[in-house]
């Protein structure tokens, strides 16, 4: 009997063995070296970010430059949030995701007309206008000096930020495995299948009845919600907000982390913001002058080798990672 698309679907949602070791792995990290804090929560942060470009950029098909706008957004609307109403940090993520998602449904009318170079330079003007306008603001924003003064309450009234990071690592890496998990069922549902049409040929997909514009504004919006978490979590761990978040660099380095990654892969984002991340802990470290031509070269190396044979070797055998 041939399997029908909704057993196949069935069939690539379950989890594998090996998930469940991925995500426990770095609260073991966290546990066994706790000097290595800081960098994991970072990596957990900018693996966060990266999921939520690549359900636009590799799913969608949706090229996007200015994607730190809503990074931007979850962490000053996080610091504010916190400063001016309340401090717990699981209500100040929600209304951060809220935030983002409204600031993202509104920009995803801008993306559903026009070429691929005309979207990306939309969002690039979405981000660069969303910065001027946080440097404008100063009374609210801080300005150049970013939002300073956000004490955030324990996580759940029991764990308090510390000064070690250890809270802020966990805290983070939580929030990372519920949207990994969350991700991974969306892009395996009748929903992601529709996605993949949409990238692959626009046309086709509204041929066959499936209504691009909307779900293009809902993937959109979520994918706004969960940028927006990565910046809250980033403001809420570091008790600060900076205007960078919303700046050009921001979008490069997330970009370039689910290039190396790999799109339309669940843990592409991961894997690449642990290893761009990584490098740049590292080489930073070695030469804190000349760390990206360091970075460059292995992108260079990357692009002309090949991302399987560098960075996912696993993906030779049969039955692999990728989906």
């Amino acid at each position: 009997m041939t399997p029908t698309i909704q057993d196949v679907l069935h069939e690539k949602s379950r989890l594998r063995y090996w998930e469940p070791v991925i995500w426990l792995a770095p609260f073991l990290v966290v546990a066994l070296f706790p000097g290595k804090a800081f960098l994991i929560n970072q990596m957990a942060i900018m693996a966060l970010f990266a999921i939520s470009l690549d359900l636009v950029l590799g799913y969608a098909g949706i090229m996007s430059l200015g994607h730190a706008a809503f990074f931007g957004m979850g962490a000053f609307a996080a610091g504010l949030f916190a400063k001016f109403v309340m401090p717990e940090p699981i209500v100040g993520l929600i209304f951060s995701m809220a935030v983002g998602a409204l600031t993202a449904f509104i920009c995803s009318f801008t993306i559903l007309r026009g070429s691929a170079l005309t979207v990306v330079m939309v969002t690039l003007g979405v981000s660069l206008v969303l910065l001027e306008l946080g440097n404008y603001m100063t009374w609210l924003t801080g300005g150049a000096d970013g939002l300073q003064g956000v004490d955030m309450a324990p996580v759940l009234g029991l764990f308090p930020f510390t000064f070690d990071g250890i809270t802020a690592a966990y805290y983070s890496l939580a929030i990372l495995v519920v949207f990994l998990l969350v991700v991974r069922r969306i892009v395996r549902s009748p929903f992601g299948v529709g996605l993949r049409a949409l990238r692959d040929n626009r046309l086709r997909a509204s041929s066959i009845g499936i209504n691009t514009d909307t779900r293009l504004k809902m993937v959109y919006s979520l994918a706004g919600a969960i940028a927006a978490a990565a910046g809250a979590v980033q403001a809420q761990s570091m008790n600060f907000a900076s205007l960078e978040a919303f700046g050009f660099e921001k979008s490069a380095d997330v970009l370039l982390m689910v290039v190396i990654g790999g799109t339309a892969w669940v843990y592409g984002g991961v894997i690449g913001a642990v290893v761009f991340s990584g490098l740049h802990h590292v080489l930073s470290d070695l030469t804190p002058q000349y760390w990206t031509f360091w970075v460059g070269l292995f992108l260079v190396v990357l692009m002309r080798v090949g991302r399987d044979r560098l960075v996912r070797p696993w993906t030779w055998f049969k039955g692999g990672l990728h989906g």
